[in-house]
């Protein structure tokens, strides 16, 4: 994942960092299910951009939901955005 806005661990606080890896999740779980998984080979963090940027203008937050286990993420399950 390549682009122009990336994540600062360090300067975002636990909560914002799972936030934003739940937005990840999300965006490549959509992208698998709708386009295939070269999608999600070119996709980076600038796309996910507007999904953060949305769900922060949006009146209520979007609805998350439990992932099964992915190795991007050590085999383990993740909450994620829908």
């Amino acid at each position: 994942m390549f682009g122009i806005v990336r994540p600062c661990r360090h300067g975002m606080c636990n909560g914002l960092f799972k936030e934003w890896m739940a937005h990840l999740c999300g965006l490549c779980l959509a992208l698998r299910d709708e386009h295939g998984h070269l999608s999600r080979l070119v996709t980076n963090y600038d796309g996910l951009l507007v999904s953060v940027l949305t769900e922060a203008q949006a009146v209520a937050s979007s609805p998350h939901r439990r992932a099964a286990a992915c190795a991007l993420r050590g085999f383990k399950g993740a909450d994620v955005v829908e």
